[in-house]
């Protein structure tokens, strides 16, 4: 079996043993924390972290132990992440404060599972991992490599719908979020903190203010929101441009790589 095949069928394998192992037992195991310190936020991020455990031994298969934060893009500068975001979302801040009250009901335990949490470990799991492998890893090119997980991003996101026509909204919003992100993290340098910030950034301002209960939202909330998506594909582009470095992903990359694609990766990672 050739690298790009073994990558393809690990990935694979260990993140849907990683799916299937937290649908069975992520809820018994946070409850089990939580009687353990008393904090429901902290105790679902520690769930959220042990049922990582395929995919991190599935990084140790396919990589040297030296190569596992960059495999997942975590030994990449945070700062970047962390201002190009806070950029990114100024108009979803400012838009909300004008038009919405502050959620009263905000708690800690909202910030750590909603925004925490659902950002930290989804883009490290669904970006780093399952399309980061896929993508860096083997020939496929970035529509091959997004796909799926997209697509199981959109799909669990509907238990926030209430009908059919919010459940299409809101699987679409999410499927194309995750594109989204998968997009930056690559045109970023495979920098993980950049669609990590920016989905706890984006989180945070819908938790932040009395917005919507779900990932649809309504017209004023979605107009913000699409600014901050504008932002986040003209700074990228402006940024790349800047510093003459071309598009990562374009029409050599889009549906499978040239047969030298690993020379080049390897070359960029090491």
């Amino acid at each position: 079996m050739d690298r790009s095949r073994r990558v393809i069928f690990l990935t694979l394998l260990t993140f849907a043993l990683y799916f299937v192992l937290d649908m069975l037992y992520f809820r018994e195991v946070r409850t089990w924390i939580n009687e353990g310190i008393g904090q429901f936020g902290i105790s679902h991020n520690l769930a959220y972290l042990l049922s990582g455990i395929p995919l991190f031994a599935g990084l140790l298969l396919l990589h040297p132990r030296k190569k596992f934060f960059s495999a997942l893009g975590l030994n990449r500068p945070f700062l970047t992440g962390a201002v190009f975001a806070l950029v990114c979302t100024l108009p979803m801040y400012i838009g909300y404060a004008v038009f919405f009250k502050i959620n009263p009901e905000l708690s800690w335990n909202d910030i750590l599972v909603g925004v925490l949490a659902a950002a930290f470990f989804e883009e490290l799991y669904f970006r780093g991992f399952l399309f980061g492998q896929l993508y860096r890893y083997t020939r496929l090119g970035f529509i091959l490599s997004v796909f799926l997980g997209a697509l199981v991003f959109g799909l669990l996101h509907l238990y926030q719908s209430t009908d059919p026509m919010e459940s299409l909204m809101i699987f679409l919003i999410t499927f194309l979020g995750g594109i989204l992100f998968a997009w930056i993290f690559v045109e970023w340098g495979y920098n993980i903190w950049v669609p990590i910030c920016l989905h706890l950034f984006m989180n945070l301002a819908w938790a932040l203010f009395d917005v919507s209960q779900n990932a649809m939202g309504n017209t004023y909330a979605n107009i913000f929101r699409l600014f901050t998506v504008l932002l986040v594909i003209i700074l990228t582009l402006v940024y790349k441009r800047k510093k003459r470095i071309p598009l990562e992903i374009g029409r050599k990359t889009v549906w499978l790589k040239p047969g030298n694609w690993y020379i080049s990766e390897k070359r960029a990672i090491n």
